[in-house]
């Protein structure tokens, strides 16, 4: 069973050691042999008692030669600790009492834990987009691929009209050099230049 009480060191040697009490009597004093060993000089060979009596602990002075001390108070008969205490044995060395674990307060939370303990369902993995490669069907027909080929249908349709009418320009313009050419004026009386020259006012035998 675990320990129920503790003193652990607040000054002196191994400061922040804590000392599980188990048993029902523990020796305190400078011999290593001592359940609670504190090697200094001021602590006694056997120097306190603990004993065990009811929920806790109860500090008694073995004449030790600079006195056993608790919450300043220097001991001449046992007393009962309380958790929080603060033991002194001689001016140097100070231990703090305390409760190494409450029963009641483990049980309480071994039962929440208990309830807390079922692990929280996993988010649903997000699939990972498929890898676009070279070869990659479509799973469908896209529209949109319709529309570049009718727009390059009418960008022909335009070139070529716009070339027609260019040819007919310059066939005109070449036509009615080639009749203006003429120094006589024969060439206007000379289908179909001659609806213009009659347009124009002039006469054609």
């Amino acid at each position: 069973m675990a320990a129920q009480f503790q003193l652990v060191v607040r000054s002196g040697p191994n400061a922040g050691r804590a000392y599980p009490l188990e048993g029902a009597e523990l020796i305190v004093g400078r011999d290593p042999g001592n359940a609670v060993s504190i090697n200094d000089g001021e602590v006694s060979r056997k120097h306190a008692k603990l004993t065990s009596k009811g929920a806790g602990y109860v500090l008694e002075d073995l004449g030790s030669t600079n006195g056993t001390f608790v919450n300043g108070t220097r001991l001449s008969m046992p007393v009962a600790l309380k958790p929080g205490d603060t033991v002194s044995f001689g001016e140097n060395v100070v231990l703090m009492y305390e409760a190494a674990y409450d029963p009641n307060a483990t049980m309480v939370g071994g039962a929440k834990a208990a309830k807390t303990a079922a692990p929280a369902p996993a988010p649903a993995p997000v699939p990972a987009p498929a890898p676009a490669y070279s070869g990659q069907v479509p799973a469908g027909p896209a529209p949109a691929a319709a529309a570049p080929k009718k727009g390059g249908g009418s960008k022909v349709v335009i070139i070529v009209v716009v070339l027609v009418v260019l040819c007919l320009i310059l066939a005109c313009v070449a036509a009615f050099l080639w009749v203006d050419a003429d120094k006589t004026g024969a060439r206007w009386c000379i289908f179909p230049f001659r609806f213009i020259a009659q347009m124009l006012g002039a006469t054609c035998q």
